[in-house]
């Protein structure tokens, strides 16, 4: 993006949000105000655009779980078997004896997605999990 692109904009703040804001870019380690409001307002607007039903959108459920649970990992691949016009793709990782770690790629309207992702984070054996939208456009 060169200078002639860009729109310049004055902003008023109170100190000490102003002062939180900076240790925030600090702390995630932005260049400028300017990279890391652009940032926070694209994430707001894609928010906004998310919770559309009809939108697009690829996300990514992460599950921390108990594979001893019973009839869990069966549940899982049940989740996923039915629905597997939606699954992009599935990666299955043994933290330990007990815990797998399983990050399950989705595509396609927000509704299915969210849905499917409540899915998989609701069964019991299930320690964490989350669903995380990205972008599928600029």
């Amino acid at each position: 993006m060169t200078k002639e692109q860009v729109s310049r904009i004055g902003v008023s703040l109170p100190p000490d949000l102003l002062e939180s804001f900076d240790r925030y870019i600090e702390e995630k380690r932005y260049e400028t105000r300017s990279k890391a409001i652009g940032d926070l307002m694209r994430d707001a607007l894609q928010r906004e655009q998310w919770s559309k039903s009809g939108t697009e959108v690829i996300g990514a459920v992460t599950l921390v779980y108990d594979h001893h649970t019973r009839g869990l990992s069966d549940k899982l691949t049940e989740i996923q078997h039915t629905h597997f016009a939606n699954v992009v793709s599935t990666t299955h990782i043994h933290i330990d004896h007990h815990r797998c770690l399983e990050i399950v790629v989705l595509r396609g309207k927000v509704n299915r997605v969210r849905e499917l992702g409540e899915k998989m984070i609701a069964p019991r054996g299930v320690m964490n999990g989350k669903l995380v939208f990205a972008a599928t456009e600029g």
